[in-house]
């Protein structure tokens, strides 16, 4: 007695192929051609339904025996343009949340001060910046560079030095 399996005809591979190559060229622009209407975005309506049949493709051993292959097909690419519309919609209310932060440049007294500070040695640059702008005091600052206060002092009163002669010239 032969089973319902061996009794159905067998397809080769390339017989496989060339139904799927059929199908491809058959409902490829049609699809489409749904999807640019839908999506208003000719590529964006390609890559869905290529995606759609990529995914049919890997699966056609068993999709080719559905009723309507081009079904399933439909389905899974139209639920592609569903999602990216959704992300799309996101990501739009994502963006319209976010405030755009306007600042004002720097003063031309920074500018000055920050090109007058990149003149002067980094050591006493970094004891200014850190007690003046940092607001560290001289102990602390000893204390992060592994130094004696009156190195930080004798840095700062240099440093101070340093930045008038750059400032005034």
């Amino acid at each position: 007695m032969m089973t319902a399996a061996a009794a159905a005809p067998r397809v080769s591979r390339k017989d496989d192929q060339r139904d799927f190559d059929e199908f491809y060229a058959a409902k490829f622009d049609v699809l489409r051609s749904q999807l640019y209407a839908y999506l208003g975005d000719r590529a964006e309506a390609q890559d869905l339904v290529q995606e759609a049949f990529c995914r049919a493709y890997t699966r056609w051993a068993r999709i080719r025996k559905y009723e309507d292959p081009y079904a399933w097909v439909r389905r899974v690419a139209w639920n592609l343009a569903t999602s990216r519309l959704r992300r799309q919609k996101t990501s739009a209310m994502f963006l319209r949340r976010q405030r755009e932060e306007h600042h004002d440049g720097p003063s031309p007294d920074r500018v000055a001060l920050v090109a007058a500070l990149s003149k002067i040695p980094p050591k006493l640059r970094k004891a200014v910046v850190l007690h003046y702008l940092g607001q560290l005091s001289v102990a602390e600052i000893a204390l992060q560079e592994g130094v004696a206060e009156g190195t930080v002092k004798s840095w700062l009163s240099r440093g101070r030095t340093a930045l008038a002669e750059h400032l005034q010239g």
